[in-house]
């Protein structure tokens, strides 16, 4: 399985998102400017110029005609995928931590960071079809948890909205009215901050992955523990295979912990464990840095891995790999 290097940021990656078909994949880095791919030879298609600060986040919307991303520059803003327009941009006093279209693509959920006075927050907002009938104001704000809430993700039908975040809680809101509905507790839940969050295909689970050097499969309903999966360094991101049971963990020490020397380059990996057993079953190698984003393509064919060192790295899977057995 040979991987293809993309080089198109100047700084680490923050955050992967391939669109609904999987031919296209977009990053995002601190570098200011999200990027689309061709997910099939890592071609780069486009960027998009217009924030002025680190982009944390991105989302594409179903048919492919909407990215909407988030920043440390206070923005939200909202893209034509084909020509790299921007539509439109949603102000904050604080930085733009997660961002995620609900099904259907009428809403968007949008987490801000604690700055100055400002506590931090989880916005859902109204994307109007057509860009000049936008408008910036919330249909809902929901204000409670501590700390940075690192992901926030639509639950089934749009009815719920899963948060976690910095207080290592994942929570489960109502979208309607912003009551709190669950929280995890303290003996199954994390221990420590809470980086990354995926949904399952079919959005009946999700997974976690933590600075407690952990990963943890849970119930969208009920937000009940499954299954965890352990490492034996932080986990900055997380991706589930929706073709096999695959659950994949990528990490390493913080930016400042790691020493330049290392005598290790290059094996930061990404790792494989069977979803059901929670057994490791190989790892792919390669990134110079922690790994601070994965994605599966859609049809669970290829994934992709963003680093620390400012690459992406797209691996088509070998036919050897969909047989694995255990």
């Amino acid at each position: 399985m040979r991987p293809i290097l993309m080089k198109g940021h100047e700084r680490p990656l923050t955050f992967l998102k391939y669109n609904r078909d999987g031919d296209l994949l977009f990053s995002c880095a601190k570098d200011h400017t999200p990027t689309v791919w061709f997910a099939d030879n890592g071609e780069r298609l486009g960027t998009y110029r217009g924030h002025n600060g680190a982009v944390w986040t991105c989302d594409v919307s179903r048919d492919s005609s909407r990215l909407i991303t988030g920043s440390a520059d206070q923005t939200v803003k909202l893209w034509n995928v084909q020509t790299g327009a921007q539509l439109y941009t949603f102000n904050f006093g604080s930085p733009a931590r997660s961002v995620d279209f609900a099904v259907g693509d009428k809403l968007a959920v949008i987490t801000t960071d604690p700055f100055m006075e400002l506590t931090p927050a989880i916005h859902v907002k109204r994307i109007a079809r057509d860009p000049n009938e936008q408008t910036e104001e919330s249909v809902l704000v929901i204000k409670g948890p501590q700390g940075r809430i690192n992901r926030a993700v639509w639950g089934p039908l749009n009815k719920t909205i899963i948060s976690a975040g910095e207080d290592a809680v994942t929570r489960i809101w109502d979208s309607e009215t912003g009551k709190m509905l669950r929280e995890s507790d303290k003996e199954s839940g994390h221990k420590k901050t809470i980086t990354s969050l995926a949904k399952s295909a079919d959005g009946s689970h999700f997974l976690t992955g933590s600075l407690d050097k952990s990963a943890k499969l849970w119930d969208t309903r009920t937000l009940t523990l499954i299954k965890t999966y352990v490492t034996e360094r932080p986990v900055n991101a997380v991706a589930m295979s929706p073709l096999l049971d695959h659950v994949v963990l990528g990490g390493g020490q913080d930016a400042s912990a790691v020493t330049t020397t290392d005598h290790r380059a290059g094996k930061f990996e990404a790792k494989f464990y069977d979803k059901i057993l929670q057994e490791e079953i190989g790892g792919v190698k390669g990134h110079f840095g922690p790994i601070n984003a994965l994605a599966f393509n859609p049809d669970g064919k290829s994934f992709s891995s963003g680093g620390e060192d400012g690459y992406v790295r797209l691996h088509h899977f070998d036919p050897d790999y969909f047989n694995i057995k255990i």
